[in-house]
């Protein structure tokens, strides 16, 4: 593979799905909104493609996010990847929406600040995951996995904490975060709680991102885990 390979990126976690294509030099992405997204892969992928008088052949890795989210849009990526890495020989790499939005509100310029007035602050990912659930993952080195929690157990587990915090995420329908967290939490902007396709494009190049890449992050409720 060269050292700026031709990388093909998809999101169709959420309810917005993304393609982008990178010809090693410039990036190129297109977006739809709606459910049945399987019927739009193809065609905004050719859209992309078009872009770069590239084929399918041409691509050297498919890079995906792998959840949590819509359980038949992560199949979605899954499915597409695994065809690729089948018939092409195409590496494979994929992360989580935590893992994607730690790594850009981490390099953000207001994250930089605040995290140099709280040394020992925290940064939180909060997502809403399905009426009044969320998925919460703190990045605070301890290795603590990401949850599915009602509101309720989240804003406790949050006031729990004795760290500042800086939250990351979105709420319903995409919104931020200021609705749902008390003013004494700081919210990244939502231009870093959005997944963005460079960012999908960089995480492409690191070979940690390859390691069970085709494995989906569903999650389940605790509560539901125990009952089984």
């Amino acid at each position: 593979m060269t050292p700026n390979p031709i990388t093909l990126a998809l999101d169709s976690s959420g309810s917005s799905l993304m393609v982008c294509i990178n010809n090693g030099t410039k990036t190129f992405s297109f977006r739809h909104s709606g459910i049945k997204q399987e019927q739009f892969l193809i065609p905004l992928l050719k859209r992309a493609l078009g872009k770069t008088d590239l084929t399918l052949k041409d691509i050297e890795k498919v890079f995906f996010v792998r959840g949590p989210g819509r359980f038949t849009g992560i199949r979605i990526s899954i499915t597409f990847a695994s065809m690729l890495q089948e018939l092409n020989h195409t590496a494979v790499g994929s992360a989580t929406l935590f893992e994607i939005l730690h790594r850009q509100a981490e390099e953000s310029r207001a994250f930089y600040t605040w995290k140099n007035q709280h040394e020992n602050g925290v940064l939180a990912i909060i997502l809403h995951a399905f009426r009044e659930e969320y998925f919460l993952q703190f990045f605070d080195g301890s290795g603590q996995g990401p949850q599915w929690l009602s509101k309720e157990e989240l804003l406790a587990q949050l006031a729990a904490r004795q760290e500042p915090l800086y939250c990351a995420g979105t709420d319903k329908d995409g919104a931020s975060l200021a609705a749902l967290l008390p003013p004494h939490y700081r919210i990244a902007p939502m231009a870093d709680c959005r997944v963005r396709p460079q960012t999908l494009i960089e995480m492409a190049q690191n070979p940690i991102y390859e390691k069970n890449a085709l494995e989906p992050l569903y999650l389940k409720p605790a509560r539901f885990e125990l009952g089984r």
